[in-house]
């Protein structure tokens, strides 16, 4: 499909196309890139030697290729970003209108076509806000017996609206961020009176396996989004770990939910899988039997992600084991769903804004999107290879996540997004 040699198991495959932001031992500025095989195309470089000359719609704009972020570039609309897409897989296309642009440019191919491997990623958009839903049933009803019992596992709001916490914005992190174990209040004895906390480097540290949604567009403050229109303020998506301190939040969260245990850190990956190559992964999410109000009624059926996810673990001692397979269809809640209630007040969104799905369990054992759930909150330890077990992280530590949809030859995949943890620093 592309004269650009590509890996048939490549997660950037010419039918995907994603962006990110990059820099270079030789240039350290940040710029925007996509991903395609085994190289990066440096679109600051690409768009300055006249790559989107055969589009003059594209050039009109190409000043945001110059930015640092890739606020700019979603700002411009699912039309532009679809434009931007089309043109640059025809551009690798094995049978290119346009050769004189890249495949038989050598000065070009040389100075925007990248190794992947010797460019440095960054975060693709500057976040200005971040909000992290709780839309896996599954993750919500397991931790919710574990907490309340079976019979109170799910709140009664819970298949009425797409629950929700604000995050912290500054923590969230590029894929390779060093995650640093985190101090905090913990209760070492619950059913000790008095209740005394203690302060403590987190024992009980976890992942969330994620997706996450970038916002495009911004609504005026005052005017919701309706839910068969959101899909237009839909950038596009990362997979996301959001790090979790369990015993430093079973302490604060009541009554007004998660806060430090989890802004220590949320790893997103590099590459931004725009909304328009997604469009033909859709699947059922989790059926939903609540009559739901007008404003989640959405027109459009089978409109949940089906991407295939996988979670490693790799310890200090390098021993390497897949400890979760799941599927972010796992959701109660689609993005057009999340997007509306969070707009249902008036809440005004901004290009960059990120969203959470919340963790993604899926009906199967093994395929627990969190460490809590698989271990039963700390009591049936993980077996790892080389003989190694886990109730919870440990320092050293490393865990990647996966995401991908399609077939191969034609992935539509993330890459990887992936921390490792580093000790609490001495306080005292």
């Amino acid at each position: 499909m592309s004269w650009l040699t590509i890996s048939p198991d490549s997660h950037f495959s010419i039918a995907n196309i994603p962006f990110g932001i990059i820099s270079t031992s030789a240039d350290s500025t940040k710029r925007p890139a996509i991903a395609i095989g085994d190289y990066a195309l440096d679109l600051k470089a690409f768009a300055g030697a006249g790559g989107f000359s055969a589009s003059s719609e594209i050039q009109k704009h190409q000043d945001v290729f110059s930015a640092q972020s890739l606020n700019d570039f979603a700002a411009l609309g699912r039309s532009f970003h679809r434009a931007v897409r089309e043109y640059l897989q025809s551009i690798f296309s094995a049978d290119t209108k346009n050769p004189q642009v890249l495949k038989d440019n050598e000065e070009l191919k040389k100075s925007a076509l990248l190794k992947r491997a010797d460019v440095q990623n960054h975060l693709p958009l500057n976040v200005g806000d971040y909000t992290d839903f709780y839309a896996g049933k599954n993750h919500a009803y397991n931790v919710g017996v574990l907490f309340r019992g079976p019979a109170n596992a799910l709140q009664p709001n819970y298949t009425h609206l797409p629950v929700a916490y604000h995050g912290r914005a500054s923590s969230v992190v590029v894929s390779g961020t060093p995650i640093r174990r985190p101090w905090g209040q913990i209760l070492k004895d619950p059913k000790a009176e008095p209740k005394i906390p203690t302060l403590t480097p987190c024992e009980k540290l976890d992942l969330e396996l994620e997706m996450g949604m970038f916002i495009c567009r911004e609504n005026k403050l005052g005017s919701p989004i309706p839910v068969n229109e959101a899909e237009d303020y839909i950038f596009g998506y990362v997979l996301m770990n959001d790090w979790s301190a369990r015993d430093i939040q079973a302490w604060e969260y009541v009554p007004l939910g998660p806060f430090t245990a989890k802004n220590l850190g949320t790893t997103i990956s590099a590459w931004v899988v725009l909304a328009d190559a997604l469009n033909d992964s859709k699947t059922a999410g989790i059926a939903n039997d609540t009559p739901l109000l007008p404003y989640l009624q959405e027109k459009k059926k089978d409109n949940c992600l089906n991407i295939q996810l996988e979670v490693d673990v790799i310890t200090a001692n390098g021993n390497k084991t897949t400890i979760s397979k799941s599927n972010s269809k796992n959701l109660l809640w689609t993005w057009p769903q999340m997007i509306a209630h969070h707009t249902i007040t008036g809440c005004n969104l901004r290009p960059g804004d990120l969203l959470g799905s919340g963790t993604i369990t899926g009906d199967t054992p093994g395929s627990e999107g969190s460490i809590l759930e698989q271990t039963q909150g700390g009591k049936v330890p993980i077996k790892l290879q080389g003989g190694e077990e886990r109730k919870f992280l440990q320092d050293g530590d490393t865990l990647t996540i996966r995401g991908w949809a399609g077939q191969e030859g034609a992935l539509i995949g993330f890459g990887e997004v992936s921390g490792t943890i580093q000790p609490a620093l001495p306080l005292f």
